[in-house]
């Protein structure tokens, strides 16, 4: 049986409240809310639709067991969307802690040996670049914002 956060056809409805943790992607219609808890060194991928319903994603530095790695996270939000119309990408979370290539290349994905990209401060406009390009929407509909460690609830 597939789990709501894995589904990928819009299984939650409008009022509902969901909770997405680290390496997993889900939906609500309009009016729910999306719950990412212990958001720390993670960033967190939200699309809103034109319909008020959201797509939520919660991408991890380090792959979770049996979830989303950072490199294949933004293909099933991509593929969660479908055709419908996005109204704006909302990226939140450890910008710091993120070189904008892990969207395209996990850390888990490096060879022993291998060198692997270390952040060297905040790169938002990067990280906007690299979550348009892998959702396939204009860069303009992206905007990143660093918070601090905590539970972030979007409305």
């Amino acid at each position: 049986m597939t789990s709501p956060a894995r589904a990928t056809e819009p299984v939650t409805p409008a009022s509902a409240h969901l909770t997405i943790t680290e390496g997993q992607v889900g939906e609500v219609g309009p009016g729910g809310t999306i719950l990412y808890p212990s958001v720390t060194s993670c960033l967190t991928v939200t699309v809103r639709l034109q319909d008020g319903g959201k797509v939520g994603a919660h991408a991890s530095l380090f792959q979770v067991p049996g979830e989303y790695r950072s490199d294949r996270i933004l293909a099933a939000v991509k593929q969660r969307i479908g055709t419908r119309a996005v109204h704006a990408v909302e990226v939140r979370g450890a910008v710091g802690a993120w070189v904008p290539s892990y969207f395209t290349r996990a850390i888990e994905s490096y060879a022993a040996g291998e060198q692997v990209p270390v952040p060297t401060g905040p790169d938002p406009k990067g990280l906007a670049r690299a979550v348009a390009d892998g959702l396939g929407e204009p860069r303009g509909k992206v905007t990143v914002e660093d918070l601090p460690d905590g539970d972030q609830t979007v409305d």
